[in-house]
């Protein structure tokens, strides 16, 4: 899966997208709000590292997501 943080304007706050190995948006979310069924993209168990990984994630660039 891939990752990406995209940038928001005025009022319109950060995204982040999760993308599977074909590029297929999976999961949409705002950066600043916690994530919820993490099991559906197999994630369970890994709050604080992707958490981690966005904090530190630059914008605009996609990146493989390896947790």
């Amino acid at each position: 899966m891939y990752i990406i943080k995209v940038k928001g304007k005025a009022k319109i706050p950060d995204y982040i997208q999760i993308r599977d190995l074909n590029f297929v948006l999976v999961a949409y979310f705002r950066a600043d709000r916690p994530l919820k069924n993490l099991e559906k993209f197999g994630l369970e168990g890994k709050e604080k590292e992707l958490e981690e990984l966005i904090n530190q994630l630059p914008f605009g660039k996609l990146q493989k997501l390896e947790l």
